[in-house]
């Protein structure tokens, strides 16, 4: 099954290809996907909404290499979560949280295995991207992992109101899920009304609008444009329903 890469370690430096490398010594007849390397640095309440919303389309099997943790090198724990049939190695420090809390089926294990040579800077690639390797490989040691009965940091797993991603359109991507939003409702962000409009192709020219995105939660939008630039906002603006 494939190892999917979520972390926060951006495509212009040296850090993903690193722990590729772990990754190809460790577990080479198993695909590497690239899901996101650029999520917002140290922003983990949004990663951990963004990679909920982007979790469900791999299938069940996948395991995911998350890694957004400006606490590298502290006492914080290292786990791996298994939700709803996809498993998932990183720190423990609200990551993985949301994943867990709402899946259906779950389990938590702390990762008590050390390598021999652990930088206390690059937990992605001396411990994570390991474990990773292993568990898709299917060659994991039992004894690397310890029951844990959920992981110790536990974000609120409701709907997030406000920007998680901005992609490099400008469009910006919400914590909150379409499913029960009617669609004559407005979007507010910066004080600004934002009405909805299904595709692009139907929205007017030079103005903002909200849509149901491909993972099912708001996206704010501006045809041919930037609605983060036309609204001033990024990643953390609050937005609100009306």
């Amino acid at each position: 099954m494939a190892i999917v890469l979520f972390t926060d370690f951006g495509t212009a430096d040296l850090y993903v290809g690193q722990v590729k490398a772990v990754l190809a010594a460790l577990a080479p007849g198993e695909p590497v996907v690239d899901l996101l390397n650029d999520a917002c640095d140290y922003d983990i309440e949004s990663a951990a909404h963004l990679l909920a919303a982007l979790a469900p389309q791999f299938p069940a099997g996948s395991v995911f290499l998350a890694v957004v943790d400006p606490g590298v090198g502290t006492l914080r724990d290292a786990i791996v979560i298994e939700a709803d049939g996809r498993r998932y190695v990183g720190p423990d420090n609200g990551l993985l949280s949301v994943v867990f809390q709402r899946a259906t089926t779950r389990r938590c294990q702390s990762i008590t295995w050390k390598p021999s040579q652990l930088s206390s800077s690059f937990h992605g690639r001396d411990l994570f991207a390991p474990v990773a390797a292993r568990l898709a490989a299917g060659i994991l040691l039992p004894e690397w992992l310890a029951p844990k009965a959920q992981p110790e940091v536990l974000l609120d797993p409701a709907p997030l109101a406000r920007v998680i991603y901005v992609d490099h359109f400008g469009n910006c991507i919400t914590g909150v899920s379409a499913r029960d939003v009617d669609r004559a409702a407005h979007v507010i962000v910066g004080g600004r009304p934002l009405s909805f409009a299904r595709v692009f192709g139907d929205a007017p020219p030079g103005e903002p609008f909200w849509y149901v995105n491909s993972c099912g939660v708001i996206e704010l939008a501006l045809v041919r444009g930037s609605a983060a630039k036309a609204l001033g906002i990024g990643v953390g603006a609050a937005v609100t329903l009306s």
